[in-house]
């Protein structure tokens, strides 16, 4: 007989290696080798044929027979096996539009002490070996075959299971058959010397790789953008509910929020689903719901998100054409009740359900969960029931239906509390269902049509109750074609794969397909009766045409925006100043960063600095000799002022190369002044002039008024601009001016000697140099405040001071007043006693621990 063994993944690999892993399990062995050698040399001597048949399943699920089919059978004659050195691959046979090649080689093992070495027949399945993408992924069962060439020899075969990636793109048998018996004529697998394998593979779609789920099956998936569980899965139920659908598209959603409407989200969703060639995201679903993280879906189940899904919907729906659907297409009633046994007394309450809640364990079948469901309970004894006139009485207590609706939620009970350990646990049992449901026993009397239901949803969870995976099985028509819904890839597959490899439990003898772990865990069943009306198509000519246009125009708007995303990096921002943001400024430099600019631009990187001047040209409406750009340069002192350019030399260059690669790149726009009677600004002579900013003083009010700018021969003296101070602050001419220097924060230096040149009396002279100056008077300037340099100083050791009342204890906002850090405190019982109307002698302040608070 044959040894058997694991299968094996690696099938190519050295004499040393066999070696260094004979006394490793198999699986082990060959799971610790993280790569392969390339060493795939056919000898072509040795085919002299290769046959490939397909087998592939043709019921009535209607799978594709092309490359995109699910399942195929194909064979590899290889002839002169005993002459076999080397692996040798088959011809690829194309299923789900990947390469599969049987493998195959001698494999030897070397000696040990109570064993002579061996040689067996290895054989391997391999995927998409020729690849270079590290990102596909493709999960396939597969019965590898070593065909009988003797009458009465049934064929040799063994199963494997795997994911197949690029580090493990074969799988099968080291030691599929001592190599001896392969070459025994009398054991009826090698004829003339030639031994035909055969395998067959059924595989899922592919992830990670180009596959079409439009092309091949008429819908598209959702995409797995984390922690989202099982919402994928339920949206793609309640979307092929078309009654559903057409009435979420006929919600009135004109004016909702687009971020937190959910029913806007979900006819989005829908329409996507509808209309797209590729997978939907759903980030806008989840962000309306507010459930954005794992841990907002892992504390609600499945029941508790449909739930509350469905009465959004409902509450939407009301007042409107389609008030109802929800209850008309979900709601069923049940009768709780209990039955006295020896007196005529009877109490029951009518309930309205939306869905069923079904024990898994203990249970074969969903037919013995229902009659679990409707089974009564007696009491009797301490537990007998109280009725009323009648004393205790025994009496049966438990439920019946009166009416199940056309759409049949089940939830089955897969995970439940465990109080030993204190946390959930999932029930893996094997539980049958069926495509066909009759609920008719369970009815309290016959409704007007029968309760036979056709299974239309099967949702499945892989994994253990701490997290998995999660698809949907749909029966779209109703017509028993099925297709699996696995996030983003959606394939055909066959009423087994959908219903049968589903009950969970443990494997059945010989089978590979089902896996422990993966189990439904929630059902959908559509009444027969309703089952045209429920699945009606739905059309284009279904949707508002205000939704449509409002969609539309999204999806152009998003289209736009990842453009612009996508050419980012060819792109620049030009944020323009203008003398507006200066105007009111309070602070130091010339205006508040926090505070935004006048204009954005954004302008291609290589666009030519003249080609931004015609932009800027035609966003201000001035003609290129109206307005001046002057980048805003950082200084050494950490002050941003404007500098100049060299305007006509830089006219060809490039911008990002005049912005010196500032991204964004920030500048001052001079702007030529309506009122100026000119036509086009004044030449700036770098060389002869400066560029300088004024700013007012008045400490009467305590403000700062910004006086303009204006271009000062260097070799000129400062007095020369005083006439120009006085007429920008209104100031009665030869009023006399106090005047300072804004250096930057902390220093502010008094200007003397007036009458001097510019360049001798400025520290460091250059564009973009700030000018304070004030009215002299000597009183005024010996007050609180009094002075530029005064009012500078206070606003650097400024800070904002929050009151509270202490005898009042709801007082937990209070006031805030900003002060001086130097204030004293009669001068703060001032402040204070000022906006309080309360006398300051009256005042105890208290600090609050860690904060700026005074109680």
């Amino acid at each position: 007989m044959a040894t058997v063994q694991e299968p094996q993944g690696g099938a190519i690999r050295t004499e040393m290696q066999d070696q260094e892993m004979e006394n490793l399990d198999p699986r082990e062995a060959d799971r610790m080798e993280e790569s392969r050698d390339e060493r795939d040399s056919i000898q072509e001597e040795m085919i002299t044929d290769s046959q490939i048949r397909d087998d592939t399943s043709k019921d009535d699920s209607g799978l594709e027979d092309d490359d995109s089919r699910p399942e195929a059978t194909f064979r590899y004659e290889v002839p002169h096996i005993s002459k076999l050195k080397e692996t040798v691959l088959s011809p690829p046979c194309y299923i789900r539009n990947l390469p599969w090649k049987i493998m195959v080689m001698p494999r030897n093992t070397s000696p040990q002490q109570d064993r002579a070495p061996q040689k067996f027949l290895g054989f391997f399945l391999q995927c998409n070996g020729e690849s270079e993408s590290s990102s596909w992924s493709c999960n396939a069962v597969a019965d590898l075959r070593l065909l009988s060439q003797k009458e009465g020899v049934e064929d040799f075969s063994r199963k494997i299971q795997h994911l197949f990636f690029s580090k493990e793109n074969d799988w099968g048998f080291s030691h599929f058959m001592n190599w001896n018996e392969v070459l025994d004529p009398e054991r009826g697998y090698c004829k003339d010397d030639t031994i035909t394998l055969e395998v067959h593979v059924n595989a899922e779609a592919p992830h990670g790789v180009s596959w079409d789920s439009k092309k091949h099956t008429g819908f598209v998936g959702l995409k797995n953008q984390g922690a989202t569980c099982y919402m994928n899965s339920l949206l793609q139920t309640l979307f092929f509910t078309n009654q559903l659908r057409k009435a979420v598209y006929k919600m009135p959603t004109e004016s909702d929020d687009t971020q937190r409407s959910v029913a806007l989200a979900l006819q989005r969703v829908f329409y996507e689903l509808q209309f797209s060639d590729r997978p939907v995201g759903t980030k806008k679903l989840t962000k309306s719901f507010g459930w954005e993280t794992l841990d907002s879906f892992m504390q609600h189940d499945v029941q508790e998100f449909l739930r509350v899904l469905l009465d959004k919907l409902e509450s939407k729906m009301k007042g409107t054409c389609v008030e109802g659907t929800v209850p008309r297409l979900f709601a069923g009633k049940m009768v709780s009740f209990i039955k006295c046994k020896h007196v005529d007394y009877t109490s029951s309450r009518a309930e309205t359900f939306y869905d069923i809640q079904l024990s898994v364990k203990g249970k074969r079948n969903i037919l013995e969960s229902f009659k679990d469901y409707v089974a009564t309970e007696t009491l009797d004894g301490d537990n007998k029931y109280d009725a009323g006139e009648h004393g205790h009485q025994e009496a049966e207590k438990g439920v019946i239906f009166a009416s199940f609706p056309p759409v049949l939620h089940l939830h089955l009970m897969r995970f439940q509390y465990d109080p030993v350990t204190d946390c959930s646990i999932k029930f893996n049992d094997r539980f049958e269902f069926y495509d066909k449901l009759d609920l008719n026993p369970y009815l309290q009397a016959p409704e007007s049509s029968p309760a036979t239901y056709t299974l239309h949803a099967v949702l499945v969870h892989s994994g253990d109750n701490h997290g998995g995976h999660y698809v949907v099985f749909i029966n779209p028509k109703g017509d028993g074609r099925w297709c699996k819904f696995d996030d983003d890839v959606v394939s055909r597959c066959t009423k087994q794969e959908a219903i049968d490899y589903n009950f969970g439990g443990a494997d059945e003898e010989g089978s590979l397909n089902i896996k422990q772990c993966t189990n439904a865990y929630m059902l959908v069943y559509i009444r027969d009766s309703t089952l045209r009306s429920v699945l009606q198509d739905t059309t284009e000519r279904d949707i508002p045409r205000e939704l449509v246009a409002r969609l539309s125009e999204e999806r152009r708007l998003e289209a736009l925006k990842r453009k612009e995303r996508n050419e980012a990096h060819l792109f620049m921002t030009v944020q323009l100043v203008t003398e507006d943001n200066f105007q009111g400024h309070q602070g130091f430099d010339l205006y508040d960063p926090e505070q935004g600019v006048s204009i954005n631009l954004r302008i291609r990187k290589l666009a030519t600095y003249q080609e931004l001047t015609e932009l800027i040209a035609s966003t201000t409406r001035y003609n290129v000799d109206q307005f001046r750009i002057w980048p805003m340069a950082g200084r050494t002192n950490n002050t941003m002022r404007p500098k100049a350019l060299d305007w006509e030399a830089d006219l060809g260059k490039s911008v990002t190369d005049v912005a010196d690669n500032c991204n964004p790149w920030t500048c001052f726009l001079e702007l030529l002044p309506p009122d100026s009677g000119l036509s086009a600004l004044p030449p700036f002579q770098q060389d002869r002039m400066v560029l300088l900013f004024f700013k007012y003083y008045d400490p009467t009010t305590r403000q700062i008024h910004y006086a303009g700018h204006h271009y000062a021969l260097i070799k000129r003296p400062l007095a020369d601009l005083v006439p120009i101070l006085l007429q920008r602050a209104g100031l009665p001419p030869h009023t006399q001016l106090e005047l300072y220097e804004e250096v930057k924060p902390g220093m502010i230096d008094t200007i003397e000697h007036i009458d001097k040149p510019l360049e001798t009396i400025l520290e460091e002279l250059m564009d973009g140099d700030i000018i304070c100056y004030q009215k002299y008077d000597p009183e005024i300037m010996g007050s609180q405040l009094g002075t530029v340099k005064k009012y500078f100083y206070d606003l650097l050791h400024r800070i904002e001071v929050t009151f509270c009342d202490k005898t009042n204890p709801l007082d937990v906002t209070g006031f805030t007043l900003s002060m001086s850090e130097d204030l004293g405190y009669d001068q703060v019982a001032r402040l204070v006693g000022d906006r309080i109307g309360y006398p300051p002698n009256m005042l105890q302040f208290f600090k609050s621990q860690g904060q700026d608070t005074l109680y």
